[in-house]
């Protein structure tokens, strides 16, 4: 088997995680994810100011400390920090490399960057428009002895699935391998969240500062997620299940490589800190690839106004109506309240007596949305309710982003391996592809048999994990025996959760079974409006929104509590 382990979740993780995998214990490879919808937005504005940027600073600075220590130690590192411009920063390691007197062979994969075509391809004027490109690239770097290989936009599960593909010399069509590596990809390449971060059940286990992950995965395509040796954190199998139920849909899992089946896949716990994931299948992959655009949508600002004590609602109406009135001549396009009652009766701190009114807008013109609408809010401060204060002052207003995705034919999309020697290899799309579709429906099993129950809350009985696919969210709904899997299947169905969270009773939502997990997915349409770059909505990710629903209150089985 061979042993990838994982340094980074995203653009701002640990940044010690890098030493912490190479010194732990062994790996054959050492990966770092870097990039999300909102991070290439980011390095687009970063290469607005200078085209030679556009790629993860923070991945060079890590290897100034490291990269000895991975040569010395045989670790080949695999990285999508390259973002808009992996050429860039191939050559920015090679001068790091030479600088520092170490030997180390660099590659990259590029071909991703539709921007120069995006006319062409029907995209308008993004900002940045790249297509997700798959594992073979990687593969060709890693079998022409490259020791770092930077991609731009790949998925994020290739930069696992190249190198094991690679080392096991897998071929194209074998697709259950291939899927086996997608779902461990899937598992570790958001780092700690693997590992205990962001568990649901994190108060039953002894969380402290996680580990990061580890995938060891044979040649069949089975795996054992684990981490290195007296590391904090947990590998289980319901950390597993909630990583795995991350930001996906059904149980077709697509990529520009193969489709793998989340609904065959089986979880068993081999021992302390090891989750074997086995029994993937795998399919041909779509004929198209993905393509993630962002554009600068505008300008926002906000001002979050403290209420405090008696009146909330009559303190929110008049600082509200006195606002509006004030901006009446020339209102922001779009104007976004939200009150939240932080507030408690009799509270014995001035902090528990308050509620958080929050006010954005945003508008084409960084005028009115900026020195207009602070101006107008800071104004109100002597003429408005009682206790008159806002959390910070407001001032300009920043630039927003807007996210959608596209998708084109894979052939209309150049694969490009750049090897150590700068020859440069076409890597040719799948030849058999096959349209997505969603799987059977797995019918639900047998209801439990009437007995009593209790109002408690959704999460005493089940976990859950959310996130987001530009203004869609996702989350995954999971419990841990099969009697509590036969009363979630009946019990939390679209209507309600549309009842336990009300911002989605007029969304369209899906429901996903996964029954070998255990698990209800939902994905609900539009409820994060334009993005995470957009910031429209309090938890503009949705992160904490499957938090929420364990919060909510349903009816549960007594044996089941």
């Amino acid at each position: 088997m061979i042993r990838i382990g994982n340094a980074s979740g995203f653009y701002g993780d640990r940044f010690s995680a890098v030493r912490e995998m190479l010194t732990g214990g062994p790996l054959d490879v050492l990966t770092g994810d870097y990039l999300a919808e909102l991070t290439m937005l980011i390095l687009g504005r970063d290469r607005l100011k200078d085209p030679a940027r556009g790629y993860a600073k923070t991945f060079l600075r890590q290897l100034e400390e490291n990269l000895g220590l991975a040569k010395d130690n045989g670790v080949r590192i695999v990285t999508n920090a390259g973002g808009l411009n992996p050429a860039g920063l191939a050559d920015a390691v090679r001068e790091l490399a030479g600088r520092l007197g170490i030997d180390v062979r660099v590659a990259h994969v590029e071909g991703d960057d539709l921007l120069p075509r995006a006319g062409e391809l029907g995209f308008g004027e993004p900002l940045t428009a790249n297509a997700y490109l798959g594992a073979w690239g990687i593969a060709e770097c890693l079998k022409a002895g490259a020791d770092v290989v930077v991609t731009g936009r790949v998925t994020d599960a290739s930069v696992i699935v190249g190198p094991a593909a690679a080392h096991h010399g897998w071929a194209r069509d074998d697709y259950d391998a291939l899927a086996g590596a997608v779902a461990a990809g899937h598992v570790i390449e958001c780092g700690a969240q693997a590992t205990g971060g962001n568990y649901a059940f994190f108060t039953e286990h002894s969380v402290g500062v996680p580990g990061f992950p580890i995938a060891e995965i044979h040649a069949d395509g089975s795996s054992v997620i684990t981490k290195h040796e007296g590391t904090g954190g947990v590998v289980t199998t319901g950390t597993v299940t909630a990583q795995l139920l991350y930001e996906i849909a059904g149980g077709r899992y697509a990529g520009p490589d193969v489709t793998a089946r989340f609904d065959s896949l089986e979880l068993s716990q081999e021992g302390p800190g090891r989750v074997r994931v086995s029994g993937v299948r795998g399919e041909p992959p779509p004929p198209t690839l993905k393509v993630c655009l962002n554009r600068l949508g505008g300008f926002r600002n906000e001002v979050t106004f403290v209420l405090t004590g008696l009146d909330v609602e009559a303190k929110a109406a008049l600082v509200r109506e006195q606002l509006e009135t004030a901006l009446k001549e020339r209102p922001p396009r779009e104007v976004r309240w939200t009150l939240g009652r932080t507030d408690h009766e009799d509270a014995d701190t001035e902090e528990a007596a308050s509620a958080l009114l929050h006010c954005a807008v945003r508008d084409p013109d960084p005028k009115v949305a900026g020195r207009a609408f602070s101006g107008a809010a800071i104004e109100l401060a002597l003429a408005s309710y009682p206790g008159f204060h806002v959390t910070a002052p407001p001032g300009d207003a920043s630039p927003y982003g807007v996210y959608t995705d596209a998708y084109v034919d894979a052939r209309e999309v150049p694969h490009v391996a750049v090897l150590p020697d700068g020859t440069r290899v076409d890597i040719a799309p799948a030849e058999r592809t096959l349209e997505l579709s969603p799987v059977d429906d797995p019918g639900l099993p047998e209801p439990l048999p009437e007995g009593p129950v209790r109002r408690a809350p959704l999460g005493l009985v089940a976990g859950a994990r959310s996130g987001d696919k530009g203004g869609n969210a996702n989350v995954g709904v999971w419990v841990r025996s099969e009697r509590e899997w036969r009363w979630l299947a009946h019990t939390l169905t679209v209507g309600e959760l549309r009842r336990l969270l009300p911002e989605a009773a007029g969304l369209p939502v899906q429901r996903y079974l996964l029954p070998n997990l255990h698990a209800v997915n939902f994905v609900i349409e539009g409820l994060l409006g334009e993005g995470v770059a957009a910031q429209a909505r309090f938890d503009p990710q949705a992160k904490a929104l499957g938090e929420w629903l364990r919060s909510r209150h349903v009816d549960i089985p007594e044996e089941l509590l």
